[in-house]
């Protein structure tokens, strides 16, 4: 793994180091969108609500043709009294009727305002006309019936499916899955690198996909459920829609995420839905990205607190698995990184079946994931893929689909018609370290003090055996608060470390403060906060998760961690208050060792560490080949000595 040592300002954040990157596999850029699928209304739907509203207007229009003619009150009480009303209809602020003999316009309907006695009395003595209302014409009955049809519909549109006005209010229940149709799924396995033995754990699938009776000639069926897990990165979702794309069926893609609601019951109808539309258009493949964020342990679910829409989710999820028909050509994909979560239920056998590990790839991985990401960009014949690999460990498929793009910025920014190894290195170098900060101007006690601090980092790791060598010194102030950094390049790909050698990890991590107390008598400065932070992480999972103490025993004293997430939550040991006191001496003894190491290497070496600080700060990047001390040759050189 790279790794880097670092010294920080007292304001600063802690730059963390980049000791352990993600997982990896090849990806293919391709991208397609997914198939539109057309949810406007029906047309018998559309063709029967105008129906209901010419019929609304027309019927209105033949209620209302009669004409109304608006009389004043005074000549209503003429009209009265001449006995020329045939009726009236008295409400509570219009009177309304019909005449005996038509007005000279013809009109036989009137209306009125309605008056009290007293009032029109005292009005018309005083000559005041009292004018009357034409509240029932046929223009306000017709809003009143269509502003409340117009309202409805209009409701009804924005509700609907795929409107994006109210979110699709009456089919809340239906999954939102993108659906790929089987010509739109273009990534296949020859897209996808440096995970062969999970490639060849889906060939099975595959097989079933095209040809399920050929599959299960002799009894045999495919996995109901296969579980992709893998740390963050790794390509797990492109890998899925890979198995799609070479069965060449349709793809039902989701996150976990999009099941749960507020409304309870809604992420149990949408998993129906899911699964019925999938049955529908046979083969097909369901992929659920982020499953733990649905099918979490449902452990404690009914206690103060619990989650009643996400258990029934996970409950409705496990009987649709359940009722899974082997020969119906449905195959559920899931993805997750972290599978100590989910509940016991869906990993049983006959649900999931089958769990694929999407690991880590090895050197010759990631040269291949490099290949893949690299088709796109202009190479020089001089850059050797292999060689970037060998940097790279611990890399997953995203990291290093991020070094080629940023090599590729690197030489477009300088104006070179390739990409070249020093535009690799430097992508690394701001990938690993951040972008440089020179801006960041340092005094020049605080720039000596960083290069006798780095320069002790890079004169430790090569004195002490089983580190990585040095790749790269530099006192260029970096990221967020790193003032300067030491990075280590790996020789192979590791997956045991001894006692002895996360030892040698601690005394280079403190090499930095070793030298700062060494130069300066003693007046050590907070550039070493996330050096002592780090070395602190190393030596409390020697004691508590590896056994590596002779005082404490061979035994574990916090839980496991995630594995591909780091430990989550708890950090200190659950233990008595006397067993973790014994736990914090046992980490201050490891640390406070690697520390007197580190000095009495440098103090062994105080010329060579002079020298090299003068040179850092005259040149302010050092490598190897530049100052021979720090070279792995010259370490080795001295044991064989």
């Amino acid at each position: 793994m790279l790794s880097l040592g670092c010294s920080h300002g007292d304001d600063s954040q802690k730059a963390k180091a980049f000791s352990r990157r993600g997982i990896l596999l090849g990806l293919s850029s391709r991208r397609r969108g997914p198939v539109a699928k057309s949810q406007t209304p029906s047309w018998k739907l559309h063709a029967l609500l105008s129906a209901g509203v010419l019929a609304a207007l027309a019927s209105l229009f033949f209620l209302t043709s009669d004409k109304i003619e608006v009389l004043t009150y005074s000549d209503f009480l003429k009209q009265v009294e001449d006995r020329n009303v045939a009726d009236v209809a008295i409400g509570e602020d219009v009177i309304s009727g019909t005449l005996k003999t038509p007005l000279p316009d013809g009109a036989r309907r009137f209306s009125t305002l309605k008056v009290d006695q007293p009032l029109a009395d005292r009005l018309s003595q005083n000559d005041v006309k009292v004018v009357g209302s034409a509240s029932g014409a046929w223009w306000s009955a017709l809003l009143g019936w269509l502003v409340p049809l117009l309202a409805f519909y209009l409701l009804w549109r924005l509700a609907s499916p795929g409107s994006g006005g109210l979110g699709g209010l009456m089919t809340v229940g239906r999954s939102s899955a993108k659906i790929y149709a089987e010509t739109d799924v273009k990534v296949t396995f020859k897209d996808v690198a440096g995970i062969d033995e999970a490639k060849a754990e889906l060939q099975e699938t595959v097989a079933f996909l095209k040809d399920p009776a050929s599959f299960g000639r002799l009894g045999a069926h495919a996995p109901k459920g296969v579980l992709l897990v893998g740390p963050p990165g790794t390509g797990k979702t492109l890998l899925a829609r890979a198995v799609a794309g070479e069965a060449g069926v349709s793809f039902f893609s989701i996150s976990g995420a999009e099941f749960i609601e507020m409304f309870v019951g809604v992420g149990a109808a949408r998993v129906r839905d899911l699964f019925d539309r999938a049955r529908q258009a046979a083969p097909a493949i369901i992929f659920i990205d982020e499953l733990d964020s649905l099918g979490k342990s449902r452990a404690g679910a009914n206690l103060p607190g619990g989650h009643d829409e996400r258990e029934q989710t996970v409950n409705q999820l496990l009987a649709e698995l359940d009722g899974f028909d082997p020969t119906v050509g449905v195959i559920l994909l899931a993805a997750t990184n972290r599978p100590e979560v989910l509940d016991p239920a869906l990993l049983r056998p006959g649900r999931f079946d089958r769990q694929v590990l999407v690991d880590r790839p090895d050197r010759k991985g990631r040269k291949e994931i490099l290949e893949v990401h690299a088709r796109k960009v202009a190479l020089s014949a001089s850059l050797d893929l292999a060689e970037v690999a060998a940097m790279t460990t611990g890399f997953t498929g995203a990291d290093l689909a991020n070094l080629v793009n940023e090599a590729a910025i690197a030489a477009t920014r300088r104006g070179g018609s390739d990409v070249t190894m020093a535009d690799m290195s430097a992508a690394l170098e701001r990938i690993v370290a951040g972008i440089e900060r020179r801006s960041r101007v340092l005094g020049p006690a605080e720039r000596r003090r960083v290069a006798f601090h780095e320069m002790g980092h890079a004169l430790v790791a090569a004195n002490v055996p089983g580190v990585d060598p040095v790749l790269k010194v530099s006192i260029v102030p970096r990221g967020v608060g790193a003032l300067g950094y030491t990075m280590q390049r790996p020789t192979e790909d590791r997956f045991l470390v001894t006692a002895s050698e996360l030892r040698g990890r601690i005394a280079v991590l403190m090499g930095g403060r070793a030298a700062e107390a060494l130069t300066f008598d003693g007046d050590v400065s907070t550039g070493a906060a996330d050096d002592l932070q780090r070395a602190t992480e190393v030596a409390l999972d020697m004691i508590t998760r590896f056994g590596m103490s002779e005082e404490l025993g061979q035994r574990v004293y916090l839980p496991p961690a995630n594995p591909f997430l780091g430990q989550l939550g708890v950090d200190r040991p659950n233990a008595s208050e006397a067993t973790q006191r014994e736990v914090d001496l046992a980490v201050k003894a490891v640390v406070a060792e690697a520390f007197e190491r580190a000095k009495s290497i440098l103090a062994a070496r105080s010329a060579e560490l002079e020298r090299g600080a003068q040179l850092l700060l005259e040149r302010e990047t050092l490598t190897a080949a530049d100052f021979p001390p720090i070279a792995a040759q010259d370490r080795r050189a001295r044991e064989a000595a």
